[in-house]
């Protein structure tokens, strides 16, 4: 019944009235939409026939109408209605009309064969492309280089093949040669339209938001692409071709390095030179040609970072050539000038400059910049010669006449400071070749340049965001200027400075005055830095400040962060102020304690009482301290965690300055808040309780009611927490402070304390045994009760805890193990000599079969030597020389002392560290590697205490011809180094290399101990090596490559097992390349490290890939040209271990693993996927797209985005 209707639909069709026609049309496609049409052979020939006779109606309603039905997808469908319908033969019967329509027909139908064509490319099945192309595109391509073809055909079979290279380059493999030899002759083509369409198809050109189409050169295979370039390099060598072709040749050299990436970067050899050339050689009329030229260079510096290396210093020198270039203007005005007269008749002056439209030069000028700014941002290790060199020449240029090039210089300059915070994370500026150096020797320039160009009348000029208020950007501006030098500097401009912040506090809109109470903060520092007086007289600024900031605090009626400005900056002006404003603060502090009871406002409220009571100037809070008390400890109660830390810090310093003026009622009710608060699951919480309860105890206004509450209420839960196995750092050290605390000052019973301490090492039936570090815990603490109980009940103490271990001996109690480790703790801070034979009774227990005890044993008598080293450290070398089946325990209790002595600064006798050395020295070779490695230890730390001994000692073994010595000593240095500054840094440094230089040792251990030795002093001393980076790079990057003579094949009878004895270099390897990363990026070129050393270690062993995911993000994150020139090269390994299935009958433990390693990889992908410019890479487009099929897959990635 259908077929019928439509049968008499297409009978309409080809009558004689054009609106019947029209009509019938729209008939016809609207039944041919419908999901229950069905075609049969005979109405799919009438249907095709009728449809391209239509493409031809005299009638453009009707031809457009027809061309719909194939562009019908771009309203509803993703096929067209026709396409979707007929079959194959069909289609290509139809695709064969319309190329002869579009090559040899009529120019008014051109068009409309064209789009049907378009619509056929982009809708037809993927099952039937190959059918089509095999027609299409051998008619395209004779339409593109045959003979007589007007501008038009050439034009729409450009764009035609641009569709069909898009979408199917990869099935058009044997048609490549032939398309790129008709494309090539078509750059020499005199039609400008042509060569910019023929440039479009052979490279990518951005055509939408959401997607990036593939283009001819990123389907060439690598010959294709050699011959593409070789073509264009000819071209460009014909000194008798049009300039015009010339510069659509240059286009086309930048548009192929755009669009392939790090593969053109084996052709810089034959480009470059000729791009110098054509910029250095061109007619002064010509900037276009040195424009483009300019470009390409740029796109060769992003896009092939590792092989443009040997021209980036003539391209250095190019681009600052011609940042300046400006061969119809000259610039006379140079001379720096502080007359303000002078300055007004050079802006006079400046809006009546040399204006000229046809002047190009603009273009080169912008050029330049875009070119050094791609040579800043992708070759850090050069980053001290572009201070040196054109950071001078940067800073002329803010002069710049042309507003458009003036934002890219600017936005250079930006780029250059950016990557000098990359590059010198963390180092000092005291390095005379450092960037930060040389930065700080251009600030003044800067700053005078910069100053000039603030008084032009362009907004532009003053904000490179022409969207963001001028007036905010100044506000942000002078705060941080303030924050960041000397008060003194600004006093002489106090009075210039506040009137416009002042008013400005005063504005209207929110977030201007929301800035200027920022700036006013920084500003009362400033007035007053210190309450000694500095010899300036901030008396008159006073009540200015003060009246302004309390305007806004007292207005109710404003945007939330007003709000908290205005309470911040009162809170400062109080504490800073408060001496001057005796009348006005019984009228300012309630406004204060009202603004806790709101919620939005109370967390800054309570800050500001804070900075309030640790004035130094003891403000009066009488008149709200006993209702500010009652809010503050009503706010223990909420659930608010951060409200709660910040209120247990306000309360600390409230009872410190003003306790004796607090009830003694208040503090027991604060007490039994408090206990609450003492967890072991939130620590942090819980150091803050416990500090707040120590100052409650020590304060004068602390009662027997006080104490009681503490016992009561506190001290039940001290002792839960002190079995904590994760008690450590702050929250212990407030744990012994307030055992301390008890016994000082609560007038709690000593033995009492003791005993219930030690009852917490006794193992319950509920939990069972007390964990190892819970015991270390409980015996700090008693080591603390005991030095604050006085010498007789610690003395007494030390004899009850020798008996356990005489009673107890030969026996895993915990009892033993505490009283052990309570020994080594009360050692550790008094001497124990009085305690005859303590050292024997202790070394006694070392013959015990457990080895936890025998640990004990060692961390003690350790500790107690360091109480009295004259008496016990000859004891354990004299041990250590006699008792061989012992070493192992007693250079443990050597270690102790020497890294306690190296803690302290304390210094040994010289005999001590002649035999310590000696005795170490002849523990290098030992068999066992724990030995080697607790000698190594000691050596190390050794070296912070004596390094002038210890330096030579060391370098001489790197010779040894025992790998054991060797390895040993690269290690000792390894524990040498630390973050604070040491004596040792300025003797090692000349002798360095001699350990570092033994990362190419032939033995993968003492290999192995280098690059650790290296990524220490990465990470903690990094300008001690920046000087052997050159060297060692290569060293190490060769560490992280698989060696087959490390791997070995073990017979375990039933299976074979393989070995890679050479993983674990290898991860020391990439771990240390992450670390250089992050502190040495000047004297790094992460391209040559990207590829082939990345990417290796993406394909190895799961614990390197893990690590190379992580330098993968960071390299992301601060080198993104040099990873987006090699992107389509790590897709593949990223794509294999995010799609990795664990086998069957794998374990739960390989699929949790396969699980992290699924997810780290994912923090990589999604590293890259923000850089810009990541859409250029096809491959992982693809890969996001897959990643998108997956539901699994896509949801990880979602989660990981939004952590």
């Amino acid at each position: 019944m259908a077929n019928l209707q439509v049968s008499g639909i297409i009978e309409k069709m080809t009558g004689k009235d054009k609106d019947f026609r029209y009509m019938a049309t729209s008939d016809l496609l609207n039944e041919l939409n419908k999901e229950s049409f069905k075609l049969d052979t005979d109405l799919e020939m009438r249907l095709s026939s009728i449809i391209l006779k239509q493409l031809d109606d005299v009638a453009g309603d009707v031809s457009g109408l027809a061309v719909k039905w194939f562009a019908f997808f771009s309203q509803h469908l993703r096929l067209a209605p026709l396409v979707k319908k007929v079959g194959e033969e069909r289609i290509v019967e139809m695709t064969n009309k319309l190329c002869e329509k579009l090559l040899h027909g009529k120019d008014q139908h051109r068009d409309t064969a064209s789009i049907a064509l378009r619509t056929v490319v982009a809708q037809v099945a993927p099952s039937l492309a190959p059918s089509i192309l095999v027609t299409l595109t051998p008619q395209m391509i004779g339409g593109i280089s045959g003979e007589g073809m007007s501008s038009g055909i050439k034009c729409e079979c450009l764009e035609i093949m641009c569709d069909v290279v898009q979408k199917y380059g990869s099935l058009m493999a044997d048609d490549h040669n032939k398309l790129l030899n008709a494309l090539l002759l078509q750059l020499g083509c005199n039609q400008a339209t042509v060569r910019k369409k023929t440039v479009t198809c052979i490279v990518s050109n951005l055509m939408g938001i959401e997607c990036q189409p593939a283009s001819l050169a990123s389907s060439l295979s690598d010959d294709l692409l050699a011959k593409a370039t070789v073509q264009v390099v000819k071209n460009l060598s014909n000194k008798n071709a049009k300039s015009e072709i010339t510069r659509t040749n240059i286009q086309m050299i930048g548009a192929l390095s755009r669009s392939v990436g790090y593969r053109f970067g084996t052709h810089l050899g034959n480009t470059v030179p000729v791009l110098i050339k054509y910029c250095t050689s061109a007619s002064e009329n010509d900037e276009e040609l040195r424009e483009y030229s300019l470009q390409a260079l740029e796109s060769f510096l992003l896009r092939c970072p590792r092989d443009i290396s040997p021209y980036c210093d003539e391209i250095l020198n190019l681009t600052l050539e011609y940042i300046s270039y400006d061969p119809n203007f000259t610039d006379n005005m140079e001379e720096d000038t502080d007359d303000e007269t002078l300055e007004d008749e050079e802006d006079d002056e400046s809006a009546n400059e040399y204006t000229d439209d046809e002047d190009a030069s603009w273009k080169v000028r912008r050029a330049a910049a875009k070119c050094l700014a791609g040579l800043i941002v992708s070759r850090s290790e050069m980053i001290s010669k572009v201070y040196q060199e054109a950071c001078p020449k940067l800073i002329d240029r803010f002069k710049e006449r042309e507003e458009n090039v003036k934002m890219d210089v600017f936005n250079t300059f930006i780029d250059l400071l950016r990557q000098t915070g990359n590059v010198t994370k963390g180092q000092t500026d005291t390095d005379e070749s450092s960037a930060k150096w040389l930065l700080k020797q251009e600030v003044s320039k800067i700053v005078k340049s910069i100053n000039r160009q603030l008084r032009e009348k362009s907004v532009k000029t003053k904000d490179k965001s022409s969207t963001s208020n001028l007036k905010i950007e100044a506000l942000v501006f002078t705060k941080l200027v303030l924050a960041s030098h000397a008060p003194p500097v600004f006093h002489p401009y106090i009075k210039a400075l506040s009137s416009p912040v002042l008013a400005a506090v005063g504005e209207r809109y929110y977030k201007v005055t929301a800035e200027a109470l920022r700036v006013c903060g920084e500003l009362v520092r400033v007035v007053r830095p210190s309450t000694q007086g500095m010899g300036f007289d901030f008396k008159p600024f006073v009540h200015p400040i003060y009246n302004a900031i309390m305007s806004r605090l007292t207005n109710q009626d404003q945007d939330q962060e007003v709000k908290e400005c205005a309470i911040t900056c009162m809170g400062l002006v109080i504490s800073t102020f408060g001496d001057q404003l005796g009348a006005e603060l019984p009228s300012c502090l309630p406004v204060l304690v009202d603004r806790m009871g709101n919620e939005i406002t109370r967390l800054t409220a309570v800050k500001a009482f804070a900075v309030i009571a640790t004035s130094p100037l003891h403000i009066d809070l009488s008149c709200v301290l006993d209702h500010l008390i009652a809010e503050l400890t009503g706010f223990l109660r909420k659930a608010n965690r951060v409200l709660r830390q910040a209120t247990l810090i306000t309360m600390n310093t409230l009872v410190t300055a003003y306790g004796d003026k607090i009830d003694s009622d208040a503090y027991e009710v604060i007490v039994v808040e408090l206990s609450s608060l003492i967890c072991v699951s939130d620590l942090h919480m819980t150091a803050l309780a416990l500090e707040l309860c120590c100052t409650l105890m020590t304060g004068k206004s602390c009662s027997e009611n006080i104490s009681l509450a503490v016992r009561n209420k506190v001290l039940p839960q001290a002792l839960t927490l002190v079995k904590s196995p994760l008690l450590q750092g702050q929250a212990l050290l407030a744990l012994q402070g307030f055992f301390e605390a008890l016994v000082y000052h609560a007038n709690t019973s000593f033995y009492t304390l003791l005993d219930s301490l030690l009852s917490c090492a006794k193992p319950s039936p509920q939990s069972g045994g007390v964990p190892k570090q819970a015991l270390y815990s409980i015996a700090q603490c008693v080591a603390v009760l005991c030095l604050a109980a006085g010498d007789k009940n610690c003395s007494s103490t030390v004899k009850m805890l020798i008996e356990i271990l005489k009673d107890d001996s030969g026996t895993n109690s915990a009892k033993q193990h505490l009283a052990l480790l309570s020994l080594g703790e009360i050692g550790r801070r008094k001497d124990l000599s009085a305690h005859a034979g303590i050292e024997t009774i202790v070394i006694e227990s070392f013959q015990s079969p457990f080895e936890e005890i025998k640990s004990a044993a060692s961390y003690a008598l350790g500790n107690i030597a360091v109480g009295n080293l004259s008496n016990y450290l000859p004891f354990i070398l004299n041990q250590i020389d006699n008792q061989q089946k012992k070493q192992y325990i007693l250079l443990h209790s050597l270690k102790e002392v020497i890294v306690r002595q190296s803690v302290d600064k304390a210094d040994f006798q010289n005999s001590s560290v002649e035999k310590i050395l000696a005795l170490l020295f002849n523990h290098c070779e030992s068999e066992e590697e724990g030995v080697r490695n607790v000698v190594a230890e000691c050596l190390g730390k050794m070296a912070l205490i004596e390094p002038e001994k210890l330096v030579p000692a060391l370098k001489v073994r790197t010779t040894s011809p025992a790998a054991f010595t060797r390895a040993t000593v690269v290690t000792a240095v390894k524990y040498s180094v630390v973050e604070r500054p040491e004596k040792l840094d300025e003797i090692i440094f000349p002798e360095i290399s001699s350990f570092l230089m033994l990362i190419k040792d032939g033995d993968r251990h003492v290999r192995r101990a280098a690059v650790s030795a290296l990524s220490t002093f990465a990470h903690y001393k990094p300008n001690l090596i920046k000087g052997l980076l050159s060297e060692l790079l290569p060293l190490l990057y060769d560490q992280t490559v698989i060696k087959k003579e490390l791997i070995r094949t073990v017979d375990l009878g039933p299976f074979k097992h393989v070995v890679d004895d050479g993983l674990e270099l290898r991860k020391a390897a990439f771990e240390c390349v992450f670390t250089l990363l992050d502190s040495c990026l000047d004297q790094l070129n992460p391209s040559s490290f990207i590829i082939p050393f990345l990417k290796s270690g993406l394909e190895d062993h799961y614990d390197l890939k893990m690590i190379c995911h992580l330098i993968l993000s960071l390299l992301a994150d601060k080198c993104p040209s040099a990873v987006l020139a090699v992107l389509d090269s790590l897709v593949e390994p990223l794509q294999k271990t995010i799609n990795f299935k664990p086998k069957q009958d794998a374990v739960k433990q390989e699929h949790d693993r396969n699980e992290d390693m699924i997810r780290s990889a994912l923090r990589a992908i999604s590293s890259l996927d923000r850089i810009s410019g990541v859409d250029y890479s096809h491959k992982f487009k693809s890969l996001m797209a897959e990643m998108k099929r997956s539901e699994s897959l896509w949801g990880k990635y979602q989660t990981i985005r939004n952590e």
